[in-house]
């Protein structure tokens, strides 16, 4: 790229848009950090640049501006749960015993709470909640069933259906759907 002098002495560097980041809307280099960044977390800031085309600060500024607005929210290890013992995988759903936003508020501040539930989903149809529950053993989750669950707040009824092998799991999210937005706008 080259350089204009438009004063002596003065060098001004000509600006790539593409480069910068830019309004509220994601464009497709933003795409393509976010579907880089969900295969490997730990890419360098380098590395990414060189997969996406851009050179290093450009993308440095723009993955700083994906985790400010909310896109990129953490960076988690992703652990085997059967080798740190965790064998027990179950789906539980609660079914509430009054259905107003006090009591259902107290339930999921409980939820919240217990590390052994790693996801809870507000649900329609049956029940409430869904929960994945996390234990090493069945005789572990009967337990923590009974004297947990059972005695959370606003709590009438536990229905459980266990993993039996997990087909997929962890799978990054898709992004298809933002890069075919971008090219029907224009």
């Amino acid at each position: 790229m080259t350089l204009k002098k438009p004063f002596p002495g003065k060098t001004i560097k000509p600006v790539d848009d593409a480069a910068e980041p830019h309004g509220n809307d994601l464009d497709r280099y933003d795409v393509l950090i976010l579907r880089e960044l969900q295969q490997d977390a730990r890419l360098s800031n380098a590395e990414l640049a060189t997969r996406i085309g851009l050179s290093a600060a450009p993308t440095w500024r723009r993955v700083k501006w994906l985790e400010d607005q909310g896109y990129i929210t953490g960076y988690r290890a992703e652990i085997d749960r059967r080798k740190i013992g965790l064998g027990v995988l179950a789906f539980v759903r609660v079914d509430a015993d009054r259905n107003n936003g006090i009591a259902t508020r107290a339930l999921e501040d409980a939820i919240r709470k217990l590390p052994e539930v790693i996801a809870c989903h507000y649900i329609s149809g049956t029940g409430t909640f869904e929960l994945q529950v996390m234990a090493t053993d069945l005789d572990a989750f009967s337990r923590f069933s009974i004297e947990i669950l059972l005695n959370l707040p606003n709590v009438k009824d536990i229905h459980t259906s266990f993993s039996l092998g997990e087909v997929k799991a962890g799978a990054a999210l898709p992004l298809t759907h933002l890069q075919a937005a971008k090219q029907r706008s224009r």
